[in-house]
């Protein structure tokens, strides 16, 4: 039995505690803030109740997993999940209006088809026949298996782009960017907005992401978005709950300002009030660097993502308290997309706020999230630059972009203004206070091709007995890969250096 500490109380981090746990392990988690969860924060006043993270899950397969594999209870027994359907409202510059089902491709291409005109379903189907191709090539060393040792491989993009004749370009291309797929084999601009959409949503640059995000859309419109009864938050407190099951244990408003290290190997941690605790293993659920006082990669390894390239959005949120009954035939998601996703995309990118932003609309039917029938909680998200090059901070800028998203949202939710009780803020600042993420960024998924560029760092480090989880690690962001993170990361410890992943 192995004494093992785990640093942070994030999913990626309490994922890799219970599975450990239930190996054996003496598990002790230390997190600076005084709860658990990470990025799934709650905020509740008045009898309204919001997330302040993610919304729906996806995916859902990869926490089945861990309740299976961590006790006898499974997930459905812990928490209440309901798919969401429609899946997605889509509210586009020029006023068309589609809804898409959930987890039906057919259903998708005959809602498009019928909103956007005969042809567009067909071509979005062909295009997600492609991205599922994306997704068989890169699903096991994406999200199921350790980095690869040589992963350069993986910066080959694995979407199989149609071959394209284009004028004023020699011989035949093939689509190498989100962009290029939308213009190149989508062509409506509508489909286009859809497409970019995923991208943005995610952190990811359309006009530079590779073209294997396609499987990102897939994955949604295949495996179903899910919404979690009382709000995401609930299933941070089930993980909790099923860590504390297993006898982990949890050490709160403890800041861990430096790993321990001897021999070339991590020994412990040492806390802000000087504690120095001892352990065999060391879980870094956070961005290590700071941390340690060596190199933790090797040349030619992935490193994290540099400072200097384009920031890393982050999320500016609006928590709207409405008095008035939801619309019974009120959408739980409603995107309403910019007039001009390219202009959007370069302010975000270059550190600026965009001007016609796209924003994410929930309107979650759940009596938990609101006093009584006669209110409604509503959320309102837009994907923006991190703090630093935007200063979310500003009272007056945060007030501003905060009317930028709400009257963009206005075309999901008829008078948000006049059924206006209160509004509360969230922009990256908080972000970065609440889990000490730099600039409030949020990590996107790790994605093969682009040479590799949207790889995170392998589980494993320089140092011995130092492992990664969480977003910034493999296999990067989101719920379902912080909890694929946890699974390798235990994977890993428990069987050693030939641990080739889950099966």
């Amino acid at each position: 039995m192995a004494r093992i500490v785990v640093i942070g109380a994030g999913m990626g981090a309490m994922a890799a505690a219970a599975r450990l746990a239930v190996a054996g392990h003496r598990v002790t988690v230390y997190e600076r803030s005084a709860t658990y969860g990470g990025s799934l924060g709650r905020f509740e006043r008045d009898g309204f109740t919001f997330d302040t993270g993610p919304g729906l899950l996806h995916l859902p397969a990869v926490y089945r997993d861990l309740f299976v594999k961590t006790g006898k209870e499974p997930l459905e027994r812990c928490v209440q999940l309901d798919q969401v359907d429609p899946a997605s409202r889509h509210v586009f510059a020029d006023g068309t209006d589609v809804r898409l089902p959930n987890a039906s491709r057919a259903g998708a291409v005959s809602a498009l088809d019928d909103a956007l005109g005969a042809g567009a379903g067909q071509r979005w189907g062909e295009f997600l026949g492609r991205a599922r191709d994306a997704w068989d090539r890169s699903r096991r060393p994406l999200l199921e298996e350790p980095l690869w040792s040589d992963w350069q491989v993986l910066g080959r993009d694995p979407y199989p782009a149609v071959r394209q004749r284009r004028l004023l370009l020699r011989g035949a291309r093939r689509a190498a960017t989100v962009a290029e797929i939308g213009a190149w084999e989508l062509a409506d601009p509508r489909l286009v907005a859809l497409l970019d959409g995923y991208a943005l949503s995610y952190g990811l640059d359309p006009r530079h992401a590779p073209a294997g995000a396609a499987l990102l859309p897939y994955l949604e419109q295949t495996f179903g978005s899910w919404y979690v009864r009382g709000g995401i938050r609930e299933l941070a407190r089930a993980v909790y709950e099923r860590c504390l099951a297993r006898k982990v244990e949890f050490v709160f408003g403890a800041e861990v300002i430096r790993i321990a290290e001897k021999d070339g190997g991590a020994t412990g941690i040492e806390l802000a009030d000087g504690t120095v605790v001892a352990a065999d293993r060391v879980v870094a659920g956070i961005a290590p660097e700071r941390l340690v006082e060596r190199e933790l990669w090797a040349d030619g390894e992935i490193r994290p993502w540099e400072a200097g390239g384009s920031p890393v959005p982050g999320r500016f949120t609006v928590l709207l308290a409405l008095r008035g009954a939801r619309d019974k035939d009120a959408v739980h998601r409603t995107v309403v997309h910019s007039p001009d996703g390219s202009a959007e995309a370069a302010d975000v990118f270059a550190g600026r706020t965009a001007q016609r932003p796209t924003v994410t609309v929930l309107r979650p039917d759940d009596a938990a999230t609101r006093p009584d029938g006669d209110h409604e909680a509503v959320t309102v998200t837009a994907t923006v630059a991190p703090q630093g090059p935007v200063d979310w901070t500003d009272g007056a800028l945060r007030e501003r972009y905060a009317d930028v998203l709400m009257a963009a949202a206005e075309a999901a939710v008829p008078q948000i203004t006049e059924r206006l009780i209160r509004r509360e803020i969230r922009t990256p600042a908080d972000t970065a206070a609440q889990t000490g993420a730099a600039g409030g960024s949020v990590p996107a998924p790790a994605l093969a091709g682009a040479a590799g560029r949207l790889l995170h760092p392998a589980n494993t480090t320089g140092l011995y007995g130092l492992y990664l989880a969480g977003g910034w690690a493999h296999p990067g962001g989101g719920l379902p890969h912080a909890g694929m993170s946890g699974a390798l990361v235990a994977g890993l410890i428990v069987e050693g250096a030939g641990f080739r992943g889950s099966q």
